[in-house]
């Protein structure tokens, strides 16, 4: 099967969809790949690297003319028309954006989000939420370490003793679990919060300490527990008592991350606009849901996405691809997952063999659209 993988084009998109790594083991198997020149660039692969394992380097339309197209984000209107029909397409195509899924359907491609999967052991290795998720939350970390005026860690220097800094973590997926373990390597003092009481066990593991919102009724504590490992939206009785109590620790906080999202949702307020106005001066919030929301803003109303926002003194951070920003290991974890994923619609003699809805649940999933037709429907 010939294989093309384009240059991403979407603006701060600096992954690539397949590595030399991955490059090799499919041709070994009989594959054969394009690449177009550059489009591992971003991610400090050069085409060199790729030429290495066997692979041919050539331009958008040689990428966009193969039998499969591994791309990392949804293709872009131009890009589409160069997509023939009967392409399968493989990469996060935002599962819920049926405008999109349509116009590939139209255009004949058969055209799979990995966004989709089932968060089921079997399907781990090609969960691509959380491989970039998980770099999301470290670079969340970085990012406020360098916008915050203070040590992260406590210090005891000839000059007096410098406190450690105070950070408030909003929500404990995937991307919360992984800010609250390079806090903590950083020296950081920690609290956490989230709807689900199982992250409790989690974060405290990490060495957080629990913001505990108790529950008032069963409804409550059964929305809580959330479906297929996401949060669910809670009653509002639960988010204003919740409210309040984020207010009083963001208050005390130097440093607010919040990564609460909802797939196919808009994210949650967990960070009121009045509540960034009582924070210190100097103080840093990371948004990680910017841009989810109205107005590009996320789980804070003061958010703008891919800007930093100073509101009375506290910056808010609100880049909306901090994947990208370590495109190298991004593209690496993704680059896993894209395999991982076409071992269960190619067979051993190299060929495609996409298996029945009932006999995949994963591919099931995934399949957006197929013979003109789009198979989700939000």
């Amino acid at each position: 099967m010939r294989i093309g993988v384009p240059l991403e084009t979407r603006p701060g998109e600096t992954r690539v969809a397949a590595t030399p790594e991955t490059v090799k083991k499919l041709i070994s198997q009989g594959h054969q790949f394009i690449i177009q020149s550059g489009a591992g660039n971003g991610a400090s692969v050069p085409d060199s690297a790729y030429e290495a394992v066997g692979a041919t380097i050539g331009s958008a339309a040689d990428a966009f003319a193969a039998e499969m197209v591994l791309k990392v984000r949804s293709p872009q209107a131009d890009e589409l028309k160069q997509i023939k029909s009967g392409t399968v397409l493989i990469g996060m195509l935002d599962p819920f954006d049926n405008e999109a899924i349509a116009a590939m359907a139209s255009q004949g491609i058969t055209a799979f989000a990995l966004e989709a999967a089932p968060r089921t052991t079997r399907a781990q290795s090609m969960d691509v939420l959380s491989s970039q998720a998980n770099i999301a939350g470290y670079k969340a970390v970085m990012i406020a370490a360098n916008e915050y005026q203070r040590f992260m860690p406590m210090l005891m220097t000839a000059a007096g003793t410098v406190k450690a800094a105070r950070i408030l973590i909003l929500g404990a997926g995937v991307a919360g679990l992984q800010a609250i373990a390079t806090a903590k390597r950083l020296g950081a003092v920690i609290e956490a919060s989230d709807v689900r009481p199982a992250a409790k066990e989690q974060i405290e593991s990490l060495g957080a300490k629990f913001v505990d919102v108790p529950y008032e009724t069963d409804e409550e504590r059964e929305i809580a527990k959330g479906v297929g490992g996401y949060a669910r939206p809670m009653p509002e009785s639960w988010m204003k008592r919740q409210a309040a109590l984020v207010a009083e620790r963001a208050m005390q906080a130097d440093i607010v991350i919040a990564t609460a999202l909802i797939p196919g949702r808009k994210p949650p307020v967990l960070l009121h606009s009045e509540t960034v106005m009582k924070m210190k001066p100097g103080s840093v919030v990371i948004d990680l849901a910017a841009g989810r929301g109205e107005n590009g803003s996320g789980n804070c109303p003061l958010t703008r996405a891919d800007q930093i926002v100073d509101a009375n003194g506290v910056k808010i951070v609100g880049h909306t691809n901090l994947p990208s920003m370590v495109a190298a290991d991004a593209s690496a974890l993704y680059a896993r997952n894209v395999l991982d994923f076409m071992k269960l619609i190619i067979n051993k003699e190299a060929q495609l063999a996409i298996p029945a809805a009932a006999d995949d649940d994963i591919v099931a999933a995934c399949l957006m659209c197929r013979d003109g037709q789009a198979v989700r429907k939000n």
